[in-house]
């Protein structure tokens, strides 16, 4: 079986160099494989993840950038991005000899976030693979790679830069050479969007309804300062987006055929993520169930998902209460997407897949008391809108320990969506006496085995005679024996509570002022069956 291509620093570099990037100390080896993207942050130290590029956000001067690169190498990095004007000699210099992580400089006006999202999809493509899969024949034409790629081949078979769209205006894919274009397709590259304005007059004098009218390409002229040549992409009477191409004419006959081949083939790309997004996520939840389930097959699975080389654990989300059963299922659904999409931010190598009605999520992670800070940030983003609680498992050192932590997270998950306490998010450390007594109470209530004694009298007397005794020995167990508190928690007055308190001890033939008495009687009050 052939390995598919991963991303190199090359690849990184020839795609975003003309518009982004360039490289502004230290030899940067084209075939260097990039795993990553990770975002600097001086109060957070991120998980090593080899290869990765680091977002110098914030980063001037040349001791901080120097400082920077030794973090990234420290990291396993394989380049830093800050923003330009670098200080090259001295301190950034010697660092990016010293350590061999490559310095690039992001061009002024271009923001992190625009960079942050095109390099996580130049990752993201080469991890895919190509359209023709393994057995593609070694002599494939350049076209039959990914969308980056057939924009890039296009771009030199029509000279000129490219991008492949899809029908709303999203940028999908573009080619290097973007700075040989206009004002209006940098925009469009650096936003991934066509301008709102643009897109309006280009609707204004008919020029998307003569593109997905025509099997040809058309010509566009005087709404920007080049014009372009476009072809519709379509699947049989299907419109799946369009490919733009910045010329100076219009297209020969040579380049008109050429531009229409490369349309077909964007549709096949086009058409393979469409139905890849579903089996992607399907694979991704098996995987994800196979390294939860543990057996001997999980660490090839944690591999896959690349989460074979570092310590993790897991959290479990589920939506509790309130909605019916359908938009319970929608509300948990939108809960799964933004978590997965939290978790990638913080990050590259979070897995996340629903498994019936909860949604795990291994999180790299150095401890789980770091995993709750991460459960508790992202609810306290969505709020009350999603009224959603998450276990958090144990550190898990190695794939083979993810099952353990996910047991402990569902444990939990069991307690916070029980009622038994207020907190959102929880370790099963933070709430396992409930743990133990909910999974005791699930026993008893099963098998009908609660034993005779004070409670279950008291429960039969206030059945038979419409009392209160049971809440009455309630209330002063949980107030420490202090009758008028536990009196106000009853609303009663406190001789009445006293009163009640003598009738309780004789009809449950308890004594209270034994110790052993009051804790098997507080433990039975615990394990009684939820009321309705």
């Amino acid at each position: 079986m052939t390995e598919q291509p991963r991303a190199v620093l090359g690849r990184i570099i020839d795609d975003l160099g003309s518009t982004l990037i360039e490289v502004a100390a230290g030899e940067a080896d084209p075939a260097r494989p990039i795993g990553g993207v990770l975002i600097q942050d001086p109060l957070d130290e991120p998980a090593a993840l080899p290869g990765a590029v680091v977002l110098g956000v914030g980063v001037y001067g040349a001791g901080p950038v120097a400082a920077l690169i030794d973090r990234a190498h420290g990291l396993g990095a394989a380049a830093v991005v800050v923003r330009s004007p670098v200080p090259v000699e001295g301190p950034v210099s010697e660092a990016a000899a010293r350590t061999g992580v490559t310095v690039l400089g992001l061009t002024p006006g271009a923001s992190w976030a625009q960079v942050a999202a095109l390099l996580r999809s130049l990752l993201a493509v080469d991890e895919l693979g190509t359209v023709g899969g393994p057995g593609d024949p070694d002599g494939a034409e350049p076209l039959a790679g990914d969308l980056f790629a057939l924009a890039n081949a296009t771009a030199g078979l029509l000279d000129g830069p490219v991008t492949v769209e899809d029908r709303s205006g999203r940028v999908l894919a573009f080619s290097s050479r973007q700075d040989e274009g206009d004002d209006d397709r940098i925009a469009t590259v650096l936003d991934r969007q066509v301008p709102a304005g643009k897109l309006r007059a280009l609707e204004a004098v008919g020029a998307f309804q003569t593109l997905y009218g025509k099997e040809e390409p058309v010509y566009v002229d005087g709404l920007s300062d080049k014009p372009r040549a476009a072809i519709a992409i379509r699947a049989g009477g299907e419109i799946l987006g369009s490919i733009w191409v910045v010329v100076d004419a219009p297209l020969s006959e040579d380049r008109t055929r050429a531009l229409q081949e490369a349309a077909k083939v964007a549709a096949l790309h086009l058409l393979r993520r469409r139905t890849g997004e579903d089996a992607e996520r399907r694979l991704r939840a098996d995987l994800l169930a196979t390294v939860l389930d543990g057996g001997t097959h999980a660490p090839q699975a944690a591999a896959r998902l690349g989460l074979a080389a570092q310590p993790a654990c897991v959290l479990a989300l589920t939506v509790t209460g309130g909605p019916s059963a359908p938009d319970r299922v929608a509300a948990g659904h939108r809960a799964a997407e933004a978590l997965a999409l939290h978790l990638a931010a913080i990050h590259p190598r979070t897995a996340t897949a629903t498994l019936g009605s909860v949604t795990y999520a291994v999180l790299p992670t150095g401890s789980d008391a770091q995993g709750l800070r991460v459960a508790e940030a992202f609810l306290g983003r969505v709020g009350d809108r999603v009224p959603a609680v998450i276990g958090v498992g144990r550190l898990a050192a190695r794939p083979a320990e993810l099952r353990r932590s996910r047991t402990d997270a569902d444990r939990a998950l069991r307690v916070l969506g029980s009622g038994r306490t207020r907190r959102r998010a929880a370790r099963l450390s933070d709430v396992y006496a409930a743990a133990l007594l909910a999974e005791l109470t699930d026993r008893i209530t099963a098998e009908d085995d609660l034993p005779d004694g004070p409670v279950v009298r008291l429960l039969a007397h206030d059945e038979q005679h419409g009392t209160a005794l049971t809440d009455t020995l309630d209330a002063w167990l949980s107030t420490f024996g202090d009758v008028p508190a536990a009196a106000a928690a009853v609303h009663v007055h406190p001789n009445t509570f006293r009163y009640r308190l003598k009738r309780l001890a004789a009809v449950a033939d308890i004594d209270l002022a034994d110790p052993e008495a009051r804790f098997e009687a507080m433990l039975q009050l615990r394990l009684r069956p939820p009321r309705t």
